[in-house]
């Protein structure tokens, strides 16, 4: 019977941070109130140094980090840096975080994306993924994407989270690899490096990062901070 097979790529997913959606965010954020922004675990994954750039033009007096050295690095951006203190600026409208229900009040900051690798057509019967915990109802074809649970793809997703491709939510099937994973385009194909979104941007994963804190009951903070320390960053508008 034919299977997909779980592979390792060197490619990693990225996590890709909209310059206007930070701007946006750090302005909201500040005028909500608080003057000390959360800027440990790298900012939550988006980068120490940029994000305390925005929110100290948005008018944040301090932000709080995890290390010494950091603190001194601010210093050198003219940046007011602790390792000390409660933050009290929202970090859900900073970073554009949804809430409990999937309520988005700022845009996303982070949009987390990996590439299709390849693709596979499935008969019905056909299974993918160690243990076989997921096989095809119906003539279809599925696409293994870059990122995995070492990427902060967290395992528990495997067929119970989607993914964006063209547009389109598309779930994830069988279980989630260390580098890797497999979505069911159901009957449509997609272009070996097509872009795939886990969460963020404008598309209808955009409060995807919800459905993933109810599968894992991790909180977004957490899951945010994990995957963006683990994928390559980059940036856009």
């Amino acid at each position: 019977m034919e299977h997909v097979c779980e592979t390792t790529s060197s490619s990693l997913p990225r996590a890709m941070i909209s310059r206007s959606a930070l701007a946006a965010g750090a302005t909201a954020a500040v005028l909500g109130g608080g003057r000390i922004a959360d800027l440990r675990r790298d900012a939550w994954g988006h980068g120490v140094l940029a994000v305390a750039q925005v929110v100290a033009a948005a008018g944040a007096d301090r932000v709080l980090v995890d290390a010494q050295g950091e603190v001194e690095a601010l210093k050198l951006e003219g940046i007011h840096g602790v390792t000390t203190g409660v933050p009290d600026i929202d970090p859900m409208l900073l970073y554009g975080l949804p809430d409990d229900a999937g309520t988005l009040i700022t845009r996303p900051v982070m949009r987390l994306t990996g590439s299709v690798l390849s693709t596979k057509r499935l008969r019905p019967g056909d299974a993918v993924s160690y243990g076989y915990t997921y096989r095809a109802a119906e003539a279809t074809t599925v696409a293994l994407v870059t990122g995995g649970y070492a990427q902060g793809i967290v395992r528990a997703l495997g067929n119970r989270a989607d993914v964006e491709v063209g547009g389109i939510a598309r779930p994830i099937v069988g279980r989630v690899a260390m580098d890797v994973c497999v979505v069911d385009l159901q009957g449509e194909d997609a272009e070996v490096g097509a872009a795939v979104t886990y969460f963020g941007g404008e598309g209808p994963l955009a409060a995807g990062i919800t459905r993933w804190a109810a599968v894992t009951g991790m909180d977004s903070a957490e899951l945010v901070a994990v995957a963006g320390a683990h994928a390559v960053r980059g940036w856009e508008a």
